[in-house]
Parts: structure tokens; sequence; C-alpha cells
């Protein structure tokens, strides 16, 4: 048997001089949403580069939600089995 599932993204960014922050979605096909927030903070240094800040806070958004994603799975397999499971890593 095949399962085809999808999960829907989104992203959000917000510039302000040499921050920029990230807000991430996504929706599982449960309906449950998980939020992510990431942040890239650009060095004086540095030439402005707004494609390199969304890459960077976006990944730490998307970063933050694997890792709310990961415990999530981690307590329903605790649930589940009725024992503590070896940590998601």
């Amino acid at each position: 048997m095949q399962t085809l599932v999808g999960w829907h993204i989104e992203l959000e960014f917000h510039e302000e001089g040499d921050r920029t922050r990230a807000a991430a979605m996504v929706r599982l096909a449960d309906g449950t949403e998980v939020r992510g927030h990431g942040l890239a903070q650009r060095h004086p240094s540095d030439p402005e580069q707004l494609r390199v800040g969304e890459e960077i806070s976006g990944a730490r958004a998307l970063m933050d939600i694997a890792s709310q994603l990961l415990e999530k799975a981690h307590t329903e397999i605790d649930e589940t089995a009725g024992r503590t499971s070896h940590a998601l890593v």
C-alpha cells in the first residue's frame, strides 16, 4: 500500500537594518501547525546581501521546526510504547 502525504510550509521574512527575521510554519497532514523562528544578523563589515540573510534566518526557523517535530515524534513514541524511547537526534 502506498500513502501520499504532503506538508505545507510557509516562510515569511522581515528585514530591518542588518537583521533578518524569519517566521516559518508547517501544516501537517492532520492539520497540526508547528511554528518556528530564526534570526540572522549581518556583520557591519559585510556587504548587504538580502538573500543570504533570508537563507540563514530561514534555515534557522526550519531547524527550530525540525527540533519541535523530533520532540513531538519522541513524545508520541513514548506514549504509544508506554516507556521512554531512545532520544531522536
